[in-house]
């Protein structure tokens, strides 16, 4: 199943890739395809500035002295529960979302979320107390998981080929810019000593919200989404538009159509539309292990510590002053969006799974060292003999898990999840990689300070432990999807005549490529493209 060179059965020939790279003009010498991507960027991708705000925010309001006061400084699970209840939130959500995606389309799906999104922050802001300070952190988690599977999906399924990649990768760097803004707001009402100090960030929160409710319907909705629901007019103008400037005798766009209709025909006449289609298959049960491990990945790597515990380690270490743990927040948050921008602007150059086990093999030797040093530096304060080396170590390690990370588990989420799933089970996919994903994180957010008061630097073992395994995982499960488009992969791990019946579409309105002759054979399921070929949709 697995190995270094890990493919799956039914990759299809790359007659659209091929295209698409014959295509040597740069996207913003193109004015609508430049129009689609900056529209993309307020909408879908600043859909994480809100988890980012939110992780960063929790972060540094335990270190706010009236925050600290207005909640009776809570300790332990209490303490634990207010930093989870984002992620039960969206746990409690995700059962919902293939319906809606479904149902709705992408783009609404997204407005829907944020509207959802507004409203717990406003009750965040309002809070009287920690339980209903907890409730509307449930109802913020309620609204994210939404708008985070139809934006990754619709980024996906509306950006050219060429810079798909790029721009999924770049879907989670905006979690960074949440971080930085919440740290300098967090750190600039830092001082203010009325409940103002904290009730400012948790109403702030809903900006990126408003802004996706303001622009997001803007955006052309998902051309496999309404192919899907028999609107193939629309989705065609959509293609024509945005990947050929309007010119909808291209060749590429032709291509395209032909294959996104005869692969979506194909899924669909194998799909009950159900949670069920999800373990019906082989293939399916291999992309659901793959997408509920990286989901406990993504949380699991102990990330969830320098998103949340920050002061916490700091203060393992001696470090007790606000205004210090204020200053490294907002200098690791800027440190995480350098590199989490950089590596995403490399996926277009290294394979996945190199990047994968890059990642992976690189944590767990950062987590080995910062181990050590933290022993150290904990023995040290302990013994009332300061280990300024071992402290410095220490916050060294910090700041080079971030790059680390960003490697794999930030830059290769989405675009990895994206081309792991066929169109008809990608939101039920990326919903179930969520599910993983937030229970995960509900529990660690949970745990970890019980862990750190407990264990203290032996806490950070038990995350060595489940490195070495993720790099076991890695090397023996995950396939290469490189170089492919969506519907190339779509049948990766099924029979290759599936494969073979969306290429013989393609072909069909493909005169010349490289060579290759028009095959004589009939598209997928008897559709018929003669129309597409007139230009007569």
């Amino acid at each position: 199943m697995g190995g270094a060179n890990a493919t799956g059965t039914g990759a299809s020939d790359p007659i659209v890739t091929r295209l698409a790279n014959e295509d040597k003009i740069r996207w913003y010498r193109k004015p609508n395809l430049r129009y689609l991507y900056f529209l993309l960027f307020p909408t879908c991708m600043g859909i994480e500035l809100t988890s980012g705000f939110d992780s960063q925010m929790i972060n540094a309001l335990q270190i706010v002295p009236s925050w600290i006061s207005f909640f009776g400084n809570p300790q332990g699970s209490l303490k634990g529960i207010i930093a989870a209840a984002y992620s039960l939130g969206a746990i409690l959500s995700l059962p919902f979302i293939g319906v809606v995606n479904d149902k709705f389309g992408r783009r609404w799906s997204v407005f829907g979320g944020s509207v959802i999104m507004v409203i717990g922050a406003l009750i965040q802001g309002f809070s009287v107390d920690a339980g209903m300070y907890i409730a509307a952190r449930l109802i913020l988690g309620f609204g994210i998981p939404t708008c985070i599977v139809s934006a990754s999906s619709l980024i996906g399924e509306l950006a050219y080929p060429k810079e798909r990649p790029v721009l999924t990768s770049l879907f989670n760097v905006s979690y960074f810019v949440g971080q930085i803004t919440a740290a300098a707001i967090c750190f600039g009402t830092n001082n203010i000593v009325t409940s103002m100090a904290w009730k400012i960030p948790s109403w702030l929160q809903m900006c990126p919200s408003l802004v996706q409710m303001a622009f997001v319907l803007l955006l052309p909705e998902s051309p496999r989404w309404l192919v899907q629901h028999d609107r193939v007019e629309e989705a065609y103008d959509i293609l024509a538009k945005y990947h050929a400037e309007g010119n909808r005798e291209s060749e590429f766009v032709k291509a395209e159509f032909a294959q996104i209709q005869a692969t979506i025909s194909i899924e669909l006449e194998y799909s009950k539309r159900s949670w069920a289609d999800l373990v019906a298959t082989e293939g399916m049960r291999r992309r659901m292990l793959i997408s509920c491990m990286l989901g406990l990945f993504t949380q699991w790597s102990g990330n969830t510590l320098i998103s949340y515990y920050l002061g916490d380690l700091l203060a393992m270490i001696g470090k007790d002053d606000s205004v210090f743990k204020q200053q490294i927040n907002v200098a690791s948050a800027c440190w995480q969006l350098v590199c989490g921008t950089f590596v995403a602007l490399l996926v277009t150059k290294f394979k996945r799974r190199q990047m994968y086990l890059a990642c992976t093999v690189s944590l767990l030797c950062v987590y080995i060292a910062w181990t050590i040093s933290m022993e150290r530096a904990v023995s040290g304060k302990e013994s009332g003999q300061p280990n300024n080396a071992a402290n410095a170590a220490t916050i060294f390690w910090i700041f080079a898990y971030s790059p680390c990370y960003n490697i794999g588990y930030n830059a290769l989420t989405y675009t990895y999840l994206v081309e792991l799933w066929p169109y008809a089970e990608r939101s039920r996919g990326i919903a179930f990689f969520q599910l993983f994903g937030r229970l995960a994180g509900f529990f660690t957010t949970f745990v970890n300070p019980i862990g750190i008061a407990n264990a203290s630097w032996r806490y950070l073992i038990s995350y060595c432990c489940f490195l070495a395994f993720e790099i076991a995982f890695v090397y023996f499960i995950f396939p290469e999807t490189f170089g492919r488009t969506l519907e190339e992969l779509a049948f990766l791990f099924e029979d290759k005549a599936l494969a073979d019946e969306a290429v013989h579409a393609v072909e069909k309105v493909v005169v010349h490529h490289e060579g290759l002759t028009v095959g004589k054979g009939t598209t997928a399921r008897n559709i018929e493209m003669s129309e597409i070929r007139t230009g007569g949709l």
